[in-house]
């Protein structure tokens, strides 16, 4: 990589391709407009990528090209070139001017040159720089621009982080830069409409010049290719011949020119000041007030731009007003009476922002270190108990602090704001104080009101909402193996910090909290909700799941014998020895050894081992199926049996994982360390795994699960009388749909029917296609469309509810649950069809998950309000997909079992019984 601090005397020249980012930045960002209706988001984008580039490159020179108005030389080649390209979009029209301006105010070349295009110029210039021996950086996201890589050329794309250099090039596309344009040639470039060879695509344009060579040398050895392994090898020589001539004209259009006559030259791109002036006019008209704040001396980001998937739709958020720069106050409390002086404050407020600082990210373990406060925008204090470095000047006593506090953090009427309070709830248990009065949660507000369009912790929302960059903890703590612990950061560093996450997080709240109340149903889901359940899962987490370390030690060790057997098996059937986990060499002894079918390729041409790959070779042959299970086990092994006696806590016997309410887009949980949602549940190793999942002694464990939840949610909001029927009626509902669509009785349908009409019911919900369906039983195309089409006959409403849900989602931007939780699906509308097929399939089976979670979120914080007071000996200890886990007493299992099912029945209001199954066991796998 060319270095990025060198001097300026050597530092590389940067060529800006700004058409392609001006575009990449317009579809990648949502809508953005200013208070006045102007369209922003493109040139914010633009520039971002441009303060990047200087923020990376600090000592070179920058300019910046983009494509002049009208036609080009290569119009006049090919009539038709780049006529399938859609006109400039209305709304991207009126951002290409301030884009100019903003470039010649930061003191940057700009070139627009008549009759080729900005590659061209690029082309030229870099070109002419290396002759001067100078070296290019050109920042671009169009991969026609690979052609000009060598060994002074290199690519950078600031949107992806990418950067290609020569051997950049081979390793993306398994050839080198002198054949880019043949490439091109061979598949030719929707975009801009050139034509290519018709049936060749990219796979087998790689494979084409991987196997034989340039576009020259291939047509001189066209009987060469019916050599090759790729699909359809033996009928292109015929279609390449008969195209011969488009794929020479192909090759012109994609060739960059390097010859363009230009007035300047590349030394002649110099870097004048900035004109702050002019600046400072443009972001205020634009109203990008943290650029303008930047220009005041004021602290503002310099964030670099990056691709982004948030939601085209307009989510509910609050009003787009002109916020004013915060003068921050921040103070640290270091005696008692500074914090007796500060009390009175903090208790007459009617909502605090707070914050623990503490010594570990596991909520068990952690011990506190500081607290922070905020009830005014812009300041806020801490109050430092536990930093132990040496020379620490005087601090409270965490005890004499907690003592004061104590009855305010329990006190349910003082309000409490938090970005994932549920992590300091648990904390400040650890130290014996029950945080009560828990009203918002910055994290969740988020979540609710657009779960896609950003991540959701602190220091994304205050980029997003507030365009302010926070200080990172890695600023202060640094990175890797030394990075400290924050008792270890010094009161000097820490204060800001800790501060600032009590500032940040009130002002986000009061940025978030009237995009909730203008949706009321938004806000339903948060108060109903969201909210209710962090304590719920805090219990839960705090609770624990007893496990066997012995079982689990006893299962690794039988795991181990297992692979090793298998290693062997794996072995005699590849006649040598090899690494199992290297793709390389297991390439080498499927395709070219034993010459297995081609199924997929990596992106640089290599037949790919990838596990959907050995899943599709392993039913019809004997080493990827020894494979497949090889690493199924190994993974169980290393996830589950191996670290999971690592896991016990050993001041509670119990392993406590992590739930995570703001992760999935449609409102599931998830949770980490570990992740009980991927233990498999079809094999018997992974059975075996939720075995060791035990009761205590006099205790059993009782596994309450919601049973086809999703089908009968699919029956509420499809209406269909055939599956209304089939639930009211208490039928096996597989088995009336294996009765439908293969046209039997019930009494005649088979154990393989019914399996099949399963992976129909659920596929479809899906929005699983004929292909796929066919794919997973082992039919033809043709048989698994007949069996949707005969599905949709039978079940009508199921059809009529895709297609409404469909058209509501690309007229709205979004889809819901029953209880208002909305789905942005922001490439609905995408211009790109396989993105679109996806979104839709997500519009289709988002209503059904996303109720289903509410369901169970509803059951959850039923259940654990009625437990407490209800005299039984049970407690929840795991939320697993559609189940909920107890650890009842004997004495009690009947009368928690029979609550448990009436609870969970009645969380959710269907036009069809939600049916609850409990089972009881000494273990996880005996309760099913």
């Amino acid at each position: 990589m060319i270095d990025n601090t060198a001097s300026s005397a050597t530092a590389p020249l940067i060529l800006v391709d700004g058409s392609s980012y001006l575009y990449r930045a317009f579809h990648a960002l949502p809508p953005l407009n200013n208070s006045k209706g102007q369209p922003t988001g493109a040139v914010k984008g633009v520039i971002n990528m441009l303060r990047r580039l200087r923020k990376d490159y600090p000592e070179s020179r920058i300019a910046v090209v983009f494509d002049a108005k009208g036609k080009t030389f290569r119009d006049d080649m090919f009539a038709d070139y780049k006529a399938n390209r859609p006109p400039m979009p209305d709304e991207l029209r009126p951002q290409v001017q301030p884009i100019f301006d903003i470039v010649r105010a930061m003191g940057l070349p700009l070139l627009v040159v008549e009759g080729v295009e900005a590659d061209d110029v690029i082309g030229t210039l870099a070109f002419e720089a290396t002759r001067e021996a100078l070296r290019v950086i050109v920042s671009t996201g169009d991969k026609d621009m690979a052609q000009l890589v060598n060994p002074y050329i290199h690519l950078v794309n600031t949107m992806t982080d990418s950067y290609l250099d020569e051997q950049g090039v081979k390793d993306k596309y398994g050839f080198g830069p002198e054949l880019m344009i043949d490439y091109l040639a061979l598949m030719g470039d929707k975009v801009d409409n050139i034509p290519g060879v018709p049936g060749v695509g990219e796979k087998t344009a790689q494979a084409l010049i991987q196997g034989i060579g340039s576009l020259q040398a291939i047509y001189d050895n066209l009987e060469a290719v019916r050599e090759l392994s790729f699909r359809g090898a033996k009928k292109m020589p015929e279609k390449l011949q008969e195209h011969r001539d488009m794929a020479f004209l192909s090759y012109q259009l994609a060739t960059i020119k390097t010859d363009v006559p230009l007035e300047v030259g590349p030394k002649d791109l110099t870097n004048e000041a900035a004109d702050l002036a002019a600046l400072r006019v443009l972001f205020e008209d634009l109203e990008f007030k943290g650029w303008v704040n930047e220009l005041e001396g004021q602290p503002a980001p310099s964030a670099p731009f990056a691709a982004s998937s948030e939601a085209a739709a307009d989510a509910p958020v609050a009003p787009v007003v002109a916020r004013p720069a915060i003068d921050v106050d921040y103070q640290v409390l270091l005696d008692r009476q500074s914090f007796d002086a500060w009390l009175p404050s903090l208790l007459a407020a009617d909502l605090v922002a707070f914050d623990t600082e503490t010594t570990h990210l596991d909520a068990m373990q952690a011990r506190i270190v500081g607290l922070s406060f905020s009830f005014v925008a812009g300041q806020a204090v801490y109050i430092p108990c536990g930093h132990d470095y040496m020379g620490v000047p005087d601090q409270l006593p965490l005890d004499e602090v907690l003592q004061v506090l104590k009855p305010w953090l329990e006190d349910e009427q003082r309000y409490k704001v938090g970005q994932n309070l549920k992590y300091d709830r648990s904390v400040l248990l650890n130290h014996g104080v029950e945080l009560k009065g828990i009203r918002f949660d910055t994290m969740l507000e988020s979540y609710v009101l657009n779960s896609v369009a950003s991540r959701h912790n602190m220091d994304d929302l205050a980029q997003r909402h507030l365009d302010h960059t926070t200080i990172r903890f890695e600023d202060i703590a640094g990175k890797g193996a030394k990075q400290l612990t924050f008792n270890q950061i010094s009161i000097e560093q820490a204060g800001p910090y800790a501060a600032e996450d009590a500032d940040i997080t009130l002002r986000l709240h009061q940025h978030l909290w009237p995009g909730l109340e203008q949706t009321p149903s938004l806000q339903s889901v948060f108060e109903t909700l969201e909210m209710p359940l962090l304590p719920v899962l805090s219990r839960i987490e705090r609770t624990g799941a007893l496990v066997s370390a012995n079982l689990l030690g006893q299962q690794s060790l039988e795991l181990g014998e297992r692979l090793e057997a298998l290693q062997r098996k794996a072995f005699e059937l590849a006649g040598q020895e090899f690494n199992l986990s290297s793709p390389k060499q297991l390439g080498v002894i499927l395709f070219e050894q034993q010459k297995l079918p081609v199924i997929k390729k990596t992106p640089t041409g290599t037949p790919s081992t990838a596990e959907e790959v050995l899943q599709e070779l392993a039913l019809d042959y004997p080493l990827p199926k020894v494979l497949m299970e090889y690493r199924g086990l190994a993974k169980l092994k290393s996830t589950y049996t191996d670290k999971l006696p690592q896991m016990i806590n050993p001041a509670t016997g119990r392993i406590h994982t992590s739930y995570h309410q703001a992760v999935t887009a449609t409102g599931r949980l998830s949770s980490s360390d570990p992740n009980l949602q991927n233990i498999p549940i079809r094999t018997e190793e992974g059975r075996r795994i939720r075995q060791a999942f035990i009761a205590p002694e006099g205790y059993r464990i009782l596994a309450a699960d919601y049973s086809q939840i999703e089908l009968r949610i699919m029956a509420h909001l499809s209406d269909d009388e055939g599956l209304l029927n089939a639930f009211e009626k208490g039928l096996d509902v597989h088995k009336a749909t294996a009765a439908e669509v293969f046209g039997v009785d019930l009494e005649s349908v088979t154990g393989e029917m019914r399996r099949s009409a399963k992976a129909i019911n659920f596929g479809l919900i899906y929005g699983m296609s004929a292909f796929g369906l066919a794919k997973q039983l082992r039919v033809g195309r043709n048989e698994a469309q007949q069996y949707i089409d005969r599905y949709f006959e039978r079940y009508p409403g199921v059809q009529n509810y895709m297609n409404r849900i469909r058209a509501l989602a690309h007229e709205q931007g979004y889809v819901e649950t029953l209880s208002g939780r909305r789905l942005y699906l922001p490439e609905i509308n995408a211009r790109n069809k396989n993105l679109q097929m996806g979104a839709e399939r997500t519009a289709i089976n988002a209503p059904m998950q996303g109720t289903a979670a509410d369901i169970i979120k509803k059951a959850m914080i039923n259940v654990d309000a009625w437990l407490p007071g209800s005299g039984l000996d049970a407690r929840i200890i795991m939320q697993v997909h559609d189940e909920l886990v107890f650890e009842v007493a004997e004495k009690d299992l009947e009368a928690t079992r029979k609550e448990v099912i009436a609870r969970m029945s009645a969380a959710g209001e269907l036009k069809v019984p939600l049916l609850v199954e409990a089972g009881v066991g000494a273990n996880w796998d005996e309760a099913h």
